[in-house]
């Protein structure tokens, strides 16, 4: 599959589910039927695999390949695909970032290497995006992390790292101290060469996006790419009536997809789309567990609030 060339990740791109059998296998059928509801919708910019969504510290490197495949078989001629990059050294990274081209991927969301918890250094972390940027050209987005987790890069190593590597196109911003975010907006989309700040931060996506984010990407756009599609379009026409009014139809999933424990956010956005009649099941790996009977009752009350679903549990048509 030939990919997108020129691509500069921006706009709306969700960030996709991956549907597994009850004995743990992928169930290619739902995931290609997945990735074609997601593709339908309009206004999107990209979509992106082999990340958390897809549970991709899960998966064997054979299975992200075959993800990679499938995506570009069912919808790589439509969207361009951005391939995660999750590994813990730098020469995997390259290794990955190398498979990902080779399968038409058109940009690499770059994850922080976990040992980064223990400690980083400037020096590091350009030596990490400097190792995948010499083994492709593809565009990199680099996958920011709050502060506190010690995987997130402070503002001058952010500004060393887009400046000494210039494949560096995007931020992914999971910043969730406001002040930062937005010196982040600013600072990264007014340079020479701007660098794109996507926001990730889904459980108050309009305030993110109002600070100026050139895009967004998010695992809860596997359920609702359409809302925040015409969320970000409001926004970018300065119709805060209309994103009000959008952001009241998305506030209670987005309450509901990120309440504590944060780590289930997929496993409730997948048993979302089993009451939506997306999904034929909603099984995760372990260590993760399928939720409550009660945690899915209100799932289903967030999705009769947002309008997805009538008082009687079926479908609303968009």
């Amino acid at each position: 599959m030939a990919r997108h060339r020129d691509y500069v990740p921006h706009g709306v791109i969700p960030a996709i589910l991956l549907p597994f059998h009850e004995d743990f296998s992928i169930d290619e059928a739902s995931f290609r039927s997945h990735l074609r509801d997601i593709a339908a919708v309009e206004g999107l910019s990209a979509v992106t695999v082999n990340a958390h969504s897809t549970e991709v510290a899960s998966c064997t490197t054979d299975e992200q390949s075959r993800v990679m495949e499938i995506t570009g078989e069912e919808i790589g001629a439509k969207l361009p695909i951005v391939h995660g990059i999750w590994a813990d050294g730098s020469l995997e990274a390259a290794r990955i970032a190398k498979r990902a081209e080779a399968s038409g991927a058109s940009a690499l969301l770059v994850f922080p290497p976990a040992p980064f918890t223990h400690g980083q250094t400037a020096d590091m972390a350009v030596a990490h995006f400097k190792t995948i940027a010499d083994a492709t050209d593809l565009p990199l987005i680099i996958f920011q992390y709050p502060l506190a987790t010690g995987q997130g890069y402070p503002a001058a190593t952010l500004t060393r790292l887009c400046d000494e590597v210039l494949s560096i196109r995007a931020i992914k911003d999971w910043t969730q101290v406001v002040q930062q975010h937005e010196n982040q907006v600013r600072m990264l989309q007014s340079r020479a060469r701007p660098v794109n700040v996507l926001s990730t931060n889904s459980a108050w996506l309009l305030s993110s996006l109002v600070l100026g984010c050139n895009g967004l990407l998010s695992g809860s756009g596997s359920v609702i790419a359409d809302l925040q599609a015409q969320l970000y379009r409001a926004v970018q026409a300065n119709d805060l009536a209309e994103a009000r009014r959008i952001n009241d139809r998305i506030h209670p999933m987005a309450s509901m997809f990120y309440s504590d424990p944060f780590v289930d956010m997929h496993n409730r956005m997948k048993e979302a789309l089993v009451l939506l009649g997306r999904l034929p099941r909603a099984v995760v790996r372990p260590p993760l567990v399928k939720i409550s009977e009660g945690e899915i009752g209100r799932i289903r009350e967030a999705l009769v609030k947002a309008g997805l679903l009538d008082a009687a549990g079926k479908r609303i048509a968009a």
